[in-house]
């Protein structure tokens, strides 16, 4: 027999958003710094509790977006990344977060908004390798978000939102070198790019020079697929031995 006074448990909801883009080569992923507390004063990804209970989840990550970093989302790629939800995670009670991916080429410094002191952009590699604390549960959910755009790279047109509306092959190969953290042979590269149908397409005639013979400028092709993929490179002995050295 059904217990009559069983009540649903209390659990809050926000959504946090795994930002990435390249800045001087680099992969580089939003953090602020929070002011309120709990963890006040530590960086944290951006994000934050719905508005009301009509609020729909994507309609809070975009705001969250804006709010947290005055950066329009109307020109974001923004995907759902997944659900945390492990009890003990925020020392507030029982909160679920529904983590989303955004990725956009030449992001501006951001402006710190709501309940964050300040924001800046973040070498990825600092946050993988511990270098910055984050609060919470924040470095797990950065570390699957980018994980996760490495994978994507291979498989999926993703490289190309990293890229403003028209790219050479070489502005898309320091995409890849940026995301997955190691060098790639050029003319292997373009091989495999021009091999992969659909995946970019000529930007009619028009060249971009890069101080020496002017580059041929591409789009982003009709295919989101990649066949064939572009698999990442094993990383080396030497790589492997020296993240084992960070861990």
């Amino acid at each position: 027999m059904q217990d009559d006074a069983w009540s649903p448990p209390y659990v809050l909801l926000t959504v946090d958003l795994v930002i990435l883009t390249l800045r001087e080569g680099q992969l580089h992923v939003l953090l602020v710094e929070r002011g309120e507390a709990p963890f006040r004063g530590m960086s944290a990804l951006p994000g934050g509790f719905l508005n009301h209970d009509g609020e729909e989840i994507l309609d809070a990550a975009h705001r969250e977006l804006n709010e947290e970093t005055a950066l329009a989302s109307n020109w974001v790629h923004l995907e759902q990344l997944s659900v945390y939800g492990e009890s003990g995670r925020d020392p507030r009670g029982r909160v679920v977060s529904v983590a989303y991916l955004a990725i956009a080429p030449g992001l501006p410094d951001p402006v710190a908004g709501t309940d964050a002191t300040d924001a800046a952009w973040v070498p990825a590699d600092a946050v993988l390798s511990g270098e910055v604390e984050l609060a919470f549960d924040h470095r797990r959910i950065a570390t699957d978000g980018i994980e996760h755009a490495r994978t994507k790279l291979e498989f999926s047109s993703l490289a190309t939102a990293f890229c403003g509306e028209e790219f050479t092959i070489a502005e898309l190969q320091q995409v890849y070198e940026a995301v997955w953290g190691t060098g790639l042979d050029t003319r292997n590269f373009y091989r495999k790019v021009q091999a992969t149908k659909g995946f970019i397409i000529p930007a009619g005639a028009d060249r971009r020079s890069t101080g020496g013979r002017p580059a041929r400028l591409y789009r982003a092709g009709p295919n989101t697929v990649l066949f064939p993929p572009l698999i990442r490179p094993a990383p080396s002995i030497t790589e492997e031995n020296t993240r084992g050295e960070e861990e």
